[in-house]
């Protein structure tokens, strides 16, 4: 991989072009500015919307208790330059190009900040009443569902299915979740740690069914692989993201099994003066041994800084954080720090049949992920104890009633 562009005094007279204006490109942008960089900064953004924070839509936005989530950004005093309802069509590295329907835009350096988008269920797209959320406009149409109290079918108990069936449930709506696996956060997290979150939904008052497949949607209706119709005045589908990198194609950039821009160490990409960060991005972790695409808040906060102090150019800057993510859901605060992947030993601090409780991974001595419910202390600690690598002894560590910092070995 080449040397990207390095910095030139504190960037004057280059022009940085962020394409992406969610979490990644506007912290990217704002981390231009503080630390120092003095040359032209644009942010292109496909939707229309001043740019806005992505959690709150499927709690206050979703019920009516917020109108939007606009980050508390003044561009135009940072001296960047928003340009919104620009959709990026496709890039032309060699001549340091970017491809939109108003013409091209000339760049020095490219932040590719384009998050994820949603996958849509099949033979679902335009059947009424079928809902995404992954959007402000997204948000807004189904606002007004939930305030009708409509019965609702929520295709798959992810953490984003999980979220809307907590804020439907809390309209009043009748809510079924459909997941094809045999637990909640199939995908996330291991069997017997999943397994109790089961219990949430009913709780809450809302139908999970897992092993279940759906056979098609229907105006008004679900219909199940095993026969059986659901009454559905609307359905949410929530099966998960990819990296938004269609408009990549043919243009040089590597991209991973995912679809995702594969970035180095220092988030750059396999093409000179191309960083890639967020969603849409995967890169090497040396504290877990592998390629991580992380597709959470904390690490589209995290990762700009690190492009901007490359961009900047004074000390070359290293992206190896403890991916962290949090979930809000069935009256539970849900945390996760971490990489439980490479674990070779699971310890449990509390009972799942009560309100809080934790699970720690170790790999050999070491803390290497952590899933918190209702017990923030012990994410605090874990966190920090994740970072800094601290042997620990597991016996100690597996008693609720101790703090996790009474357990280093």
């Amino acid at each position: 991989m080449s040397e990207q562009t390095r910095g030139q005094g504190a960037g004057a007279g280059r022009r940085v072009v962020v394409v992406g204006a969610g979490m990644a490109g506007v912290q990217t942008a704002v981390a231009l500015r503080e630390q120092g960089f003095t040359g032209t900064v644009t942010l292109l953004g496909a939707e229309p919307h001043q740019p806005y924070d992505r959690p709150p839509l499927s709690k206050a936005v979703l019920l009516g208790k917020a109108e939007g989530s606009a980050f508390d950004v003044d561009f135009e005093a940072l001296g960047i330059e928003l340009r919104l309802g620009r959709e990026v069509s496709g890039l032309r590295s060699g001549d340091h190009e970017l491809d939109t329907a108003e013409g091209p835009v000339p760049y020095d350096v490219l932040v590719l900040a384009t998050g994820a988008e949603p996958i849509r269920l099949p033979g679902a797209d335009g059947i009424p009443g079928v809902h995404l959320l992954r959007t402000l406009d997204d948000a807004e149409r189904l606002r007004p569902v939930l305030a009708r109290q409509h019965d609702i079918v929520v295709v798959g108990a992810g953490w984003i299915g999980a979220e809307f069936a907590t804020a439907a449930r809390e309209a009043g709506c009748a809510v079924t979740v459909v997941e094809a696996a045999d637990r909640p956060l199939a995908g996330a997290l291991p069997a017997e740690v999943a397994a109790p979150m089961a219990a949430w939904y009913a709780d809450a008052g809302a139908v999970l069914r897992t092993h279940t497949r759906v056979e098609r949607v229907e105006p008004g209706a679900v219909v199940l692989d095993d026969g059986t119709r659901l009454p559905a005045g609307a359905v949410v589908v929530g099966i998960g993201a990819r990296p938004a990198t269609g408009w990549l194609a043919d243009s040089g950039i590597e991209l991973g099994a995912h679809r995702e821009v594969v970035a180095d160490d220092r988030l750059r990409t396999s093409v000179p003066d191309v960083y890639a960060v967020g969603d849409c991005a995967s890169f090497p972790s040396g504290r877990y041994g592998e390629r991580l695409l992380v597709h959470h808040w904390d690490n589209a906060l995290q990762g700009p800084r690190t492009v901007a102090a490359n961009i900047v150019g004074q000390t070359p800057a290293v992206y190896d954080p403890v991916p962290y993510f949090w979930s809000e859901q069935f009256g539970r605060f849900v945390q996760y720090v971490g990489h439980h992947a490479s674990a070779d030993t699971t310890l449990w601090r509390g009972d799942p049949a009560t309100p809080a409780w934790t699970v720690c991974w170790l790999r050999g001595d070491r803390l290497v992920a952590l899933l918190a419910v209702g017990r923030p202390r012990d994410l605090a600690q874990g966190r920090r104890l994740i970072e800094s690598g601290t042997p620990m002894n597991p016996g100690p560590l597996a008693d609720p009633s101790l703090l996790m910092k009474d357990a280093i070995a």
